[in-house]
């Protein structure tokens, strides 16, 4: 049994070992798809081939739509190259259910792989026809939060930005560039309508990818590189809308085990690769059951009825409540507080950690006692039904093979929406009490802590990728277990940056808290779970 065109014409095979297959004649929806396409995907990750193409291909198989996705992909060619083409764009949805069951599903909805490369001219050019066409009526992204910025740590503009602020839309260098450029030939084509939709899990999504595209069309305009009713055309919402989105859905990294149940079902070729640039991807993707996607209902070129496939559209007041109630304190913030102490108590999986007395009490702390005070009920989606579902069903699922490591991720990006919005509702309360507030300075004295990459036992470990690592490090250093001495002016620094905790820690009155758990964290070996121990009980 091969994943691509040939291996999957033997039907019956796929059917008896449990796979669900494409319903529709894929010939004909990729030569429509080719012609008239709707929807391109800038981002050819696991979330989007869990979540987005399994929508599109649902609804494919029940005669909704008659056209597919078209992805980009504008970070790592080798995706592509190495994955997506040599399979024939097909990949395998494998589900994993917590009474430990599993849905295997070849997806089929991509219909055409490109490379967002400005130095590939048929890649281009491709994509500059896409772009041109009537009948597209949105760009999706999940590119990750770090992705909209066009600075670096220090709040300078990247390099690549630079030049291609001077250079100008024909042989643009950075992803947001390119993405521009491409919005630049629909200009030419007539201003065509089109929403440009950031489907990624950070706060205020649109309006981040919008600023970043505007930056781009400002700076072209100035220096005369684009006709200069470019700039009216991109900040004109009935042509190019930028809606808020909020997403959710776990989805770890290809799992090895995941793999050898697909591998006694007689599936040849599943062995994952890491690109160049250390990507980890493999023809199948392992995820969890529970899905959301909430967005605002802003697409001037109109779209198809996708809330057939759940996606809820609403408007921008509804998302925002939404993407709060889960980003702020609902999923993403004890996510990230099991990623910290999970990485210093050497855990590899998060569902392991729900086992573990301290952490569950934390987290269930944070969630329910110093967050949902402050959740505004979206309508839609009952915050407290949502905490429970994370908690007991979603989290604790032994069946998702999900690892601290991975979720530590980027946190120094993350801290400001998933906690300090917590901390800044209470500053703004007048019935909350910041003394209330005991659990999330526990938090921030655990990054710290972690930044150490020494865990619990004294064994160095491998910090997980983050763009503000070079530059928060240094703070900790020279700091030791059992030494507390001058700790609370080496991090200092750290404690002020509003841009990593969404507020200066000393003007918010938290500082003392966190400096106080970090000296207790740092107390010698062993020092961390006695801290949890005394902070939860």
């Amino acid at each position: 049994m091969q994943l691509n065109k040939n291996g999957l014409k033997e039907k019956s095979i796929w059917k008896e070992k449990g796979y669900q297959l494409p319903e529709y004649d894929r010939e004909a929806v990729a030569e429509a798809t080719r012609a008239n396409p709707f929807w391109i995907h800038f981002g050819a990750g696991n979330i989007f081939r869990a979540f987005q193409a399994n929508v599109v291909q649902r609804l494919l198989n029940e005669g909704v739509l008659d056209r597919g996705l078209i992805v980009a992909e504008g970070f790592d060619d080798e995706i592509i190259e190495k994955m997506n083409l040599p399979h024939d764009n097909y990949h395998l949805l494998v589900t994993l259910k917590a009474d430990g069951s599993m849905k295997k599903t070849v997806i089929g909805s991509v219909m055409e792989s490109c490379i967002l490369d400005s130095e590939r001219k048929e890649e281009y050019e491709r994509l500059k026809e896409i772009f041109s066409k009537d009948s597209l009526q949105l760009a999706t992204f999940t590119i990750t939060e770090k992705g909209y910025s066009l600075t670096d740590g220090k709040g300078e503009l990247l390099e690549m930005v630079k030049e291609d602020f001077v250079s100008g839309p024909d042989r643009p260098d950075s992803y947001i560039g390119k993405v521009v450029s491409l919005l630049y030939s629909r200009y030419q084509a007539g201003a065509r309508p089109i929403a440009m939709v950031s489907m990624d899990n950070c706060s205020h999504n649109g309006d981040r990818l919008r600023k970043a595209v505007t930056a781009y069309g400002r700076e072209w305009v100035k220096r005369r590189l684009v006709n200069e009713e470019f700039m009216a055309y991109l900040e004109d919402e009935a042509r190019v809308s930028f809606p808020w989105t909020m997403i959710d859905k776990i989805t770890p990294r290809p799992d090895a085990s995941v793999e050898a149940i697909l591998k006694e079902d007689g599936l040849e070729g599943l062995e994952p690769i890491i690109t160049s640039k250390h990507t980890y991807v493999a023809p199948f993707v392992n995820a969890e059951e529970c899905e959301y996607l909430v967005i605002e209902d802003k697409f001037p070129n109109g779209r198809p009825a996708l809330e057939r496939g759940g996606f809820l559209f609403t408007e921008r007041e509804t998302v925002d409540k939404v993407e709060k109630m889960k980003v702020c304190t609902c999923l993403n913030p004890l996510h990230t507080t099991l990623a910290i102490f999970g990485c210093l108590l050497g855990y590899e999986k998060i569902s392991e950690e729900m086992k573990d007395p301290q952490l569950k009490r934390l987290v269930e702390i944070i969630g329910y006692e110093e967050g949902l005070p402050v959740v505004v009920n979206p309508g839609i989606l009952d915050p407290k039904d949502f905490i429970d579902t994370v908690l007991r069903l979603r989290i604790p699922n032994p069946f998702m093979p999900d690892t601290p490591q991975r979720i530590a991720t980027d946190t120094s990006q993350k801290l400001a929406v998933r906690f300090g919005e917590t901390i800044k509702a209470y500053r703004k309360s007048p019935s909350l009490s910041m003394d209330a507030l005991n659990r999330i300075p526990l938090v921030f004295a655990g990054w710290l802590r972690y930044l150490m990459a020494v865990d619990d036992e004294g064994k160095t470990f491998t910090l997980s990728p983050d763009p503000l690592l070079d530059t928060v490090c240094p703070y900790v250093a020279g700091i030791r277990l059992g030494d507390s001495v001058g700790a609370e002016e080496k991090i200092k620094p750290i404690l002020e940056n509003e841009e990593i905790f969404g507020v200066n820690l000393y003007e918010s009155g938290m500082a003392g808290k966190v400096t106080e758990y970090f000296k207790e964290l740092i107390a010698g070996k062993g020092a961390v779970r006695e801290t949890l121990k005394k902070a939860v009980g």
